[in-house]
Order: C-alpha cells, then sequence, then structure tokens
C-alpha cells in the first residue's frame, strides 16, 4: 500500500511507471491502490468544485458563514469527485473499448483518478486565495476581480491541461499505444467535463 501513496505522488513527476503499474489487475494490487484512489477523487472533486459559478455565489444570501461553506465544499465536492470518477470513467472506458481496448472499466477509472492527481494538487493555490479574498470568493462582485484573480484562474487552467496530459500519457502506458491512438481514446473523457466545467463557471 505504501508503494501506491508514493506513485499518486510519483505520477506528478515520473507518469509512466505509475500507469504501467496499473495493468496489474491482481486482487491484492487492486486493494492496496484504493485508498491512495479514494484521496485523489474526493481531493480532485474538491478543487473542481471551488471555481464554479455555485461556489462563487454561495454566500450572495447573507445567511451562511464560513464553517457552513467549507462543510458544503467538502460534502459537495467529494459527491462531485465520486460522480466523475465512475461517469467520466464511464466515457474513458467507452472511448478505449472502441479502439480495441481488452481493459476492465475498473482500470479505466484507476487511470482516470490518477490522471486527476494535478487536479488535487491544484488545491494548495487556495489558501492564498483566502489569504487575500477571504469571504470575497464565495460572493457575487467584491474584491476577487481584476489581475490577481485572473492569475490564479490561468494557474488553475494550467493544472487541468497537466492533468489531461496525463490522462493520454496513462492511455498510452496502459496499453502500449501510439500517441494518436490514445488521444482518440481519450477525446470524449476530456471534452465532456471540459463542457460540464465551462457550463458551470458561466
Amino acid at each position: 500500500m505504501r508503494d501506491w501513496w508514493l506513485r499518486a505522488l510519483l505520477v506528478l513527476q515520473r507518469p509512466r511507471p505509475v500507469f504501467v503499474a496499473l495493468r496489474d489487475d491482481s486482487k491484492e494490487s487492486v486493494s492496496d491502490r484504493a485508498e491512495p484512489i479514494l484521496a485523489i477523487v474526493l481531493l480532485a472533486g474538491i478543487a473542481a468544485l471551488l471555481p464554479t459559478r455555485a461556489a462563487g455565489t454561495y454566500l450572495d444570501g447573507g445567511s451562511y458563514g464560513g464553517l457552513v461553506v467549507a462543510v458544503w465544499v467538502f460534502l459537495a465536492g467529494c459527491l462531485y469527485g465520486a460522480f466523475a470518477f465512475f461517469a467520466f470513467g464511464a466515457l474513458l472506458y467507452g472511448g478505449s473499448r472502441a479502439l480495441g481496448s481488452q481493459g476492465s472499466y475498473r482500470r479505466s477509472r484507476h487511470v482516470l483518478a490518477f490522471a486527476a492527481a494535478p487536479i488535487a494538487l491544484s488545491l494548495v493555490l487556495w489558501p492564498v486565495k483566502l489569504a487575500l479574498y477571504g469571504e470575497a470568493l464565495f460572493r457575487s462582485g467584491g474584491s476577487d476581480h481584476g489581475t490577481g484573480p485572473r492569475v490564479f484562474a490561468v494557474l488553475e487552467l494550467g493544472f487541468l491541461v497537466w492533468a489531461a496530459a496525463l490522462l493520454v500519457i496513462g492511455v498510452r502506458a496502459v496499453h502500449g499505444w501510439t500517441w494518436a491512438r490514445a488521444g482518440a481514446a481519450c477525446a470524449l473523457a476530456l471534452v465532456v467535463p471540459a463542457l460540464i466545467g465551462l457550463a458551470l463557471s458561466l
């Protein structure tokens, strides 16, 4: 199990060996990587929820405090991460199967989870954002507008692009495919979340 916790960090630096290790579909290996995958999925869900319009207007009513926001972000983010894990994992599985993969739905979900590590890592931006803007991050208007927030938005986009690149690398490593074939297999799993994220942020 310790090896898989280390791989959850290693995937950010040397992703190929981590994804190759996912070829091992034995019961022991699957069990050992369950907790790191759960942690990545939940943290990535929270990180993906925070920049949405729903989070950015949560305090507009004026009846909620910071503690309520924290609880809502945690619970809703975890649900969002779990939904994405299964739904987008199904899209990845479908795309991979269409291009000749013999891998399982479970392995597709695990590839997706490790590829989402940069999204989970993007949470490191939020203590800085909270220190600068406080509750304005969860209200319409306020001080969280201008050049600073645009810089954070670009950084968050960078983490998303990083995750998308890891997904293609992961599919290529697991299946031993060409870049073009791996990219095509990932198309649905990348385009659909991108459209949903765009809709949630508008």
